[in-house]
């Protein structure tokens, strides 16, 4: 600014030194254009001395700062494989009850479903008077044929008597004992039939075929019922249940009959215990699937039909146990950031097992030596450079 006071004050001098003397409107002009010439120098001037005095350097760019980052190096630690699954709950023997005899209409039904019920025990029965009615007949039959059968016996032996004294012959004799003999045979066909009829009227009781319990009714009084039909009642035997659940192939290859589950049932937060009783043979090709059934006693949480969800235990292994919170996913899979060489993250593929609240079992992927993001994760890309921070023991 005092440069420029000093330019405008030299320049001041200069007009009123070159001012010639004349007319006042020539004079009035030639300053104003004097004025302007001053005032654009003093522009310049004043730009100059700002380049000067700011250095004309632009200012260095400032290096990027580099994001940090908690790592953990998990290591490997005895961990309980377990493999999650899901299915449906059924009966582990289911028995269907119909009518085992002719049918016809049905007079009492004895049990509802939830009941228990014993071998052998009634749980409906059928009307039965034409039945009863021919069953009488047939037992009079027998009377009959018995009768017949005394006569001829009593007729062979005063046959036999006379026959030394010469009243009758040999021939009268074998004639009468073959009708002893028919006679006979009629009372053991009539009591045949009488058998077989008591048989009927016993099939008219519609009786569990072993002790269980009662899961379904499709029965009412006055019902007219057959044989052939759909079944009348299903009961489950001595109450077993089961887990179907399905597994994938690979899954199913690491179990054994005998291996210990747990069954959680929707709606509840119970586990169930159980265990392994058979494996599929074959595998679905179509879902690429296998189902594993699971034996679990009774209890009233376990209807048949419902869904759950089961955790089988397949053995113990040594893997890294990692916190949820490091492992990722999408549509390629489970993966995990570690911090490769020269800090730069890099994506690694992982196949996750059991989850507890120790963490999330890796099966293979890492080696436990690997440095991992233990968190944030989902703001970082492969190739990013970071500043690495191993994570705080717990206390």
């Amino acid at each position: 600014m005092k440069a420029m006071n000093v330019e405008q004050g030299f320049w001041r001098k200069r007009v009123d030194a070159i001012e010639p003397a004349g007319d006042d409107h020539d004079v009035r002009a030639s300053r104003r254009k004097l004025w302007l010439i001053v005032a654009a120098i003093a522009a310049v001037g004043a730009i100059i001395a700002y380049v000067m005095l700011s250095g004309g350097e632009k200012p260095a760019p400032q290096a990027p700062v580099l994001p940090r980052v908690t790592i953990v190096v998990p290591g490997r630690q005895p961990v309980t494989d377990l493999i999650s699954a899901t299915g449906n709950l059924a009966a582990r023997r289911e028995m269907p009850v119909g009518v085992a005899g002719e049918g016809g209409i049905v007079t009492r039904v004895l049990v509802e479903p939830g009941d228990w019920v014993g071998k052998g025990q009634v749980l409906a029965t059928v009307d039965r008077q034409v039945q009863v009615q021919q069953s009488a007949q047939m037992h009079a039959q027998i009377a009959a044929a018995q009768a017949d059968a005394r006569l001829a016996q009593n007729e062979l032996e005063r046959a036999q008597k006379l026959v030394s004294r010469g009243f009758v012959s040999q021939a009268d004799v074998e004639r009468r004992t073959a009708t002893r003999d028919a006679a006979l045979a009629r009372v053991r066909l009539s009591q045949a039939q009488y058998g077989e009829m008591n048989a009927r009227l016993a099939r008219l009781d519609i009786r569990s075929p072993e002790a269980g319990l009662v899961l379904a009714r499709a029965i009412e009084p006055g019902q007219i019922v057959s044989s052939g039909g759909d079944p009348l009642f299903r009961l489950a035997k001595n109450g077993e249940m089961e887990m179907l659940a399905r597994l994938a192939e690979n899954d199913l290859a690491r179990l054994a009959v005998g291996q210990s589950a747990t069954v959680t049932p929707v709606g509840t937060r119970t586990g169930f215990k159980g265990q392994i009783w058979q494996l599929a043979p074959i595998i679905d090709p179509q879902t690429r699937q296998g189902t594993v059934r699971i034996a679990l006693a009774y209890d009233k949480a376990l209807r048949p039909g419902g869904f759950a969800a089961a955790e089988i235990t397949s053995g113990r292994v040594d893997a890294p146990l990692l916190p949820e919170s490091a492992v990722q996913s999408d549509e390629k899979g489970n993966f995990v950031y570690i911090i490769g060489a020269e800090d730069k993250v890099v994506r690694r593929d992982v196949k996750t097992g059991a989850v507890s609240n120790a963490g999330i079992a890796i099966l293979s992927g890492l080696s436990g030596n690997e440095r991992v993001v233990l968190s944030a994760g989902a703001f970082l890309n492969p190739g990013d450079k970071v500043i690495p921070e191993r994570a705080k023991a717990r206390p």
